[in-house]
């Protein structure tokens, strides 16, 4: 097809001189004179109607599942079966080792007391929990004989147990705290006897150590009552139901999970926090709400990952093809046309790709509202993604006629600066719309955080209604429990 442009009136008037004495649109030059345009063009010359087929808004995206513990709560479960009492001293030391006189004395004591403890404190920091444990003792020793009965000392001594644990989540789901501990004596327990120093220390540290042991039992025991699996399982049954984005237009996000993976335990002076990583398919649905899916079974952790990755999903936004047309009729009614010709009509839709422009021309001074003849425009959709807007490019004329070059060529080399649609205030709109939807409570104690910060250009279809201009959104979702 040769393209010509001619700005001249009188090359102008002699095209449409050619058109109205019959030189052109030869399958209408019986109907061509003094009346005017034909008032339909040959099939040949109108692009036809294809729109494009769209396929789901589907994209591969991960969320994070985070559960959260208080510490207090934890550290009372842990504290809950360990006695306050953690050790009874009954002993009979040697206590007495000294020269009376001519004679060396050896005497027996008595040696009785307890060691008991405080309130278990629990704090984290980073990926560790840190926890202390205050223990105090009484002592007392006499005597063990008439002889030695007047002899009698006591004692109090404190000591700080200190745990550090580094939680990891096994591959059946159980918490495993890695516990290691020690504690050190603030004073150590020293029973003073005639001017002897009776060192208790080796007398009370088996029974403590004991019931350390004790202690990493009940806190093992504690953290598997968290019950992680149950509440991961109940996660990922949540991240399989639908999610409005929109109600005007109406959007759905469909998540579907296909594996999960330990992220991580995170802690502060208050809280303990478990993340996993969901990942899969988000799919974004327009129209009603979509068919639910069924969950599948939680599966089988994967390998851990750092932090649970980004949540990608595809926001359409969608400008008709109404709109596009009022663009192009405001645009052509602007413009200077050749003399004595008028655009009655404008057409707007999709063919194979390409947006068809239908432009009905007729003479300035016909009466008859369908007189003319459509002449086809054919080019393509850009977008302008940092601008939100769209307008025209590669705009050529589709009709064989060249003819009319010289009357439709000047419009086509207009369009393409004069028609720009900006579709701004629908994405901020969308968007807005679906951060509010994505910050929502769950059932059983969980919720829904979620936020989506920025977007870039995907692709842009043509499909029957309008242009759709699919816009890749990143930001996080989160399903919480106890936070």
């Amino acid at each position: 097809m040769k393209m010509i442009t001619v700005d001249s009136t009188r090359t102008a008037s002699k095209a449409l001189a050619h058109v109205f004495n019959g030189g052109s649109l030869a399958a209408c030059a019986a109907a061509i004179g003094v009346v005017g345009f034909c008032s339909v063009a040959s099939a040949a010359d109108r692009p036809p109607l294809a729109p494009d087929t769209v396929a789901p808004f589907s994209t591969e995206s991960r969320i994070s599942a985070t559960v959260e513990f208080g510490l207090r709560a934890l550290a009372d479960d842990i504290e809950k079966d360990i006695p306050r009492r953690l050790a009874s001293i009954d002993e009979r030391v040697s206590c007495v080792h000294r020269r009376v006189l001519f004679f060396r004395v050896n005497a027996n004591c008595d040696v009785w007391g307890y060691v008991e403890r405080g309130g278990v404190s629990l704090y984290g920091r980073g990926d560790r929990v840190y926890g202390s444990l205050p223990i105090y003792g009484a002592l007392e020793g006499q005597g063990a004989n008439r002889f030695t009965s007047r002899i009698h000392g006591e004692t109090e001594a404190s000591a700080t147990v200190e745990v550090e644990a580094r939680p990891q989540l096994s591959r059946d789901w159980s918490l495993d705290l890695n516990i290691s501990d020690a504690f050190h004596w603030d004073e150590p327990p020293v029973l003073r006897v005639m001017g002897r120093a009776i060192p208790l220390a080796k007398y009370a540290e088996p029974r403590i150590h004991s019931q350390l042991a004790l202690v990493r039992s009940r806190a093992l025991a504690a953290a598997r009552r968290l019950d992680l699996h149950d509440k991961a399982e109940t996660a990922w049954r949540h991240a399989f139901e639908p999610v409005q984005l929109s109600d005007n237009p109406q959007v759905w996000l469909q998540m579907t999970p296909q594996a999960a993976a330990f992220a991580g335990v995170r802690a502060d002076s208050r809280v303990l926090r478990g993340s996993l990583e969901l990942s899969g398919t988000a799919e974004t649905i327009v129209g009603q709400n979509p068919s639910p899916v069924t969950p599948t079974e939680l599966p089988s952790l994967g390998h851990d990952v750092g932090t649970p990755g980004e949540l990608d999903v595809i926001l359409p936004v969608r400008v008709g093809y109404d709109v596009l047309k009022d663009k192009l009729k405001q645009a052509i009614a602007a413009m200077p046309l050749a003399a004595g010709i008028a655009v009655r009509d404008v057409d707007v839709y999709p063919s194979n790709g390409k947006l068809v422009i239908g432009l009905r021309l007729a003479k300035a001074s016909e009466t008859d509202p369908a007189a003319g003849t459509w002449v086809y425009l054919s080019g393509a959709i850009q977008v302008d993604a940092d601008g939100h807007a769209i307008r025209l490019s590669d705009v050529g004329v589709a009709t064989s006629d060249e003819g009319l070059a010289p009357v439709i060529n000047p419009i086509a080399a207009q369009l393409a600066s004069k028609v720009n649609v900006d579709y701004g205030i629908a994405y901020e709109n969308l968007l807005n719309a679906a951060n509010a939807k994505l910050n929502r409570p769950l059932k059983d104690g969980f919720r829904m955080e979620g936020h989506l910060s920025s977007a870039r250009l995907e692709k842009v279809n043509l499909p029957a209604d309008g242009v759709v201009i699919a816009l890749r959104a990143s930001g996080d979702l989160k399903i919480l429990y106890g936070m």
